[in-house]
């Protein structure tokens, strides 16, 4: 029976979101995963054969732990409920997980998203989808007589994505923690959007 391995792939993924949240993508070189995490770099090229698979590996659990949460409020009724509560969920969990945060600040292509193996590709846009096809469904239990689908889906879009990210960006990328009043100010903030 082999040894258990030393280091998991849940560790190796914490180390390269660690360094990519303190340097950007660029700073998730294969060597300084494998001395981040203190483990040989055959172990990190034993779970990831070359820096984009690892590259997606660091933004896909971003990814999905995030939208985990978002799938769980989208889902809830009535649609005004479901969005204000999505953007409680947009600034509580990057208040709570500001590493992970910080990745999704950042672009896929910036994470060298052309040169993921199609698996991954895959991965991400079936996530994506999934967000996308509920905050349709939001949008359609938010739209008022005569408004158009494109322009609630543009007012749950702004409510929900733009605004509690414009303020998470603000201080993640200025160094700050996220103060908890924020949550408030933009679950506020979404409700006046979407009330008319």
């Amino acid at each position: 029976m082999g040894r258990p391995a030393r280091f998991s792939t849940d560790d190796l993924v914490k180390a390269a979101t660690a360094l990519a949240a303190e340097g950007g993508p660029a700073s998730v070189t294969m060597a300084a995963v494998a001395r981040a995490a203190g483990a040989p770099s055959g172990s990190l090229y034993h779970r990831f054969p070359e820096r984009p698979a690892l590259l997606a590996a660091v933004w896909l659990h971003a990814l999905e732990t995030f939208q985990e949460g978002c799938r769980r409020k989208l889902s809830v009724l009535p649609a005004l409920e479901a969005a204000v509560g999505t953007t409680h969920h947009v600034v509580s969990w990057s208040r709570a997980h500001p590493d992970l945060a910080r990745v999704l600040l950042y672009r896929p292509g910036e994470f060298d998203s052309p040169r993921w193996s199609e698996v991954d590709r895959a991965r991400m846009a079936r996530a994506n989808g999934e967000i996308g096809a509920l905050l349709v469904r939001v949008a359609d239990g938010l739209r008022e007589p005569g408004e158009e689908t494109e322009h609630a889906l543009e007012r749950v879009r702004l409510a929900v994505i733009d605004l509690p990210l414009s303020l998470v960006r603000r201080h993640l990328l200025g160094g700050r923690d996220l103060p908890e009043e924020v949550v408030e100010l933009a679950t506020d903030s979404a409700r006046r959007l979407l009330v008319w």
